[in-house]
């Protein structure tokens, strides 16, 4: 046989794509030719699966090899394929049996001695084969650093291999019959949550910052937090994590999957809610994702946790607007000339701000020294649109001298996370999704305040200007405070607290 066809899968935003591996030997002068669209990593291929056929103790044959990896039009990138080329090669020259290898599915990088690295994207690519195949159910053959990762995949057949050797015996042992396979299929281990956040009881005072906070986090709404420097803001919005409800099955492993897909994928980390805080300096890129080929940026690495932009009219205002979309739709599109990704974007905003350049208006202190011109020019960093679609727009006052050692230790994390989850549970029950996410014709029937509470919250649009999409924000705002007290209608009092969380800016 010269001709071996193996199965892999490539990587295309957060989908993983299978990729047919087809190597032939032909006659005529040796050469080793990759072909399908490979980038420079897969082109490198030749000379790492070379070395790595060599220090196993292969024979590379002395024929025109060729490597075909199909869809052609699909972009190949990464040191994945390794496995599956050797393999390929070794199977077409008949060294090791070929009967087999059609049940299997493979990935790795190979190191020249032969030892099998990890990939990126593991995760994905185990449940793209498992959820989403061709209707065969086949096994995965992978590095052993990704086993734990890949058997998140519920059911999925994961055998890992820590060297190319390995797995030749494996199919050698098959082929004459041995009942033992020489790899053993992995189970994983059993994660447990990890909840390792700080403590809410830390934080002294700040009693309506915290009130606000326990709102956002039954409803998954986004926060701005505004106030002079010291006064708490970074401090609460790193405690946030900690109120909200644990994660689902599905949530864990959408949120998992991005993070393999991006290299960063941690066992430790599973079931455990992101907390992404870049730094204002970073690109648009780097915010939303992108590259030839393209990544997940921070937007997607806080899928189902948590973005919180420090100092925030300090980052690029392009590179503010590119929220916009995800804060409305969930995820990302990357758009380039040959073809476009999507990933999930479904995170908490939580964002912080100074009232002015120097950061002391409101200050009891009185060292602002800014112009009303000024501190106008700088809260206007941050656009209409953008704080538009922000549900939750609060002032965190500066805490007094006297009042920081009287200050009684708060309520602990675990109490207030307690009363979020049963206002969560209230409104997966309801409607099937936090309030944050109601369409306009869901808000009509689950959110109607009573005649009381139409009449306030008229009353604030026309005194405030609210846009419509404000008007709405605030209805989904006042039903989640409604939900954390266990009522069914939403009341003028809750109206009146929601309409407090909207008037940060204009008291400035």
């Amino acid at each position: 046989m010269s001709l071996a066809v193996l199965r892999s899968r490539a990587l295309a935003g957060m989908a993983a794509p299978a990729v047919s591996v087809e190597v032939h030997l032909a006659n005529g002068l040796p050469a080793f030719t990759i072909v399908g669209l490979p980038d420079a990593e897969v082109r490198e291929a030749k000379d790492r699966v070379r070395a790595a056929l060599q220090n196993s103790g292969f024979t590379i044959p002395p024929r025109r090899i060729t490597v075909n990896l199909a869809p052609a039009d699909l972009p190949k990138e990464s040191g994945r394929f390794d496995l599956a080329i050797a393999l390929g090669i070794l199977a077409a020259s008949q060294q090791i049996p070929g009967e087999q290898l059609a049940r299997y599915e493979f990935a790795g990088e190979l190191s020249l001695s032969g030892e099998l690295r990890p990939v990126r994207g593991a995760l994905a690519m185990a449940f793209a084969m498992h959820r989403h195949g061709d209707g065969v159910q086949r096994a995965f053959i992978l590095p052993r650093a990704n086993a734990d990762e890949a058997a998140l995949v519920t059911d999925a057949a994961i055998y890992p291999a820590d060297t190319l050797l390995e797995v030749c015996a494996h199919f050698a042992h098959a082929s004459h019959g041995g009942a033992d396979a020489r790899l053993a299929r992995h189970r994983g281990q059993a994660l447990a949550a990890s909840a390792e956040y700080p403590d809410f009881a830390e934080v002294k005072g700040q009693h309506t910052a915290k009130r606000a906070l326990e709102v956002a986090a039954a409803g998954t709404h986004s926060v701005l937090l505004i106030g002079p420097p010291g006064a708490g803001k970074s401090m609460l919005a790193s405690r946030f994590p900690g109120l909200l409800p644990p994660m689902s099955d599905d949530e864990a492993l959408e949120s998992a999957a991005v993070q393999s897909i991006a290299g960063s994928f941690s066992a430790q980390r599973w079931r455990r809610r992101p907390f992404r805080s870049p730094h204002h300096t970073s690109s648009g890129v780097a915010l939303v994702g992108g590259g030839n080929l393209p990544r997940p940026g921070e937007v997607s690495l806080a899928h189902h946790g948590v973005l919180f932009l420090d100092e925030l009219p300090e980052f690029d205002r392009r590179v503010l607007e590119v929220l916009r979309e995800p804060l409305e739709s969930g995820q990302i599109t990357i758009s380039r000339a040959a073809h476009q990704a999507d990933f999930p974007a479904r995170f908490q905003l939580v964002a912080a701000m100074n009232p002015c350049p120097c950061g002391w208006l409101g200050h009891p202190s009185g060292k602002c020294r800014c112009t009303p011109e000024a501190a106008q020019r700088y809260q206007g960093r941050v656009s209409g649109p953008l704080l538009d679609r922000i549900d939750i727009q609060l002032t965190v006052a500066a805490m007094p001298p006297d009042g920081i050692g009287a200050q009684a230790e708060g309520e602990p994390s675990a109490a207030i996370a307690a009363r979020v989850a049963q206002a969560h549970a209230l409104q997966l029950a309801r409607q099937g999704k936090p309030n944050q996410r109601l369409a306009p014709r869901e808000i009509d029937r689950h959110c109607r305040p009573d005649a009381a509470g139409e009449r306030l919250l008229r009353a604030a649009m026309q005194q405030l200007h609210w846009s419509a999409r404000a008007y709405h924000r605030v209805l989904k705002v006042a039903r989640t405070v409604a939900d954390l007290e266990g009522n069914e209608h939403v009341a003028a009092e809750h109206i009146a607290e929601a309409i407090q969380y909207r008037r940060a800016l204009q008291e400035h």
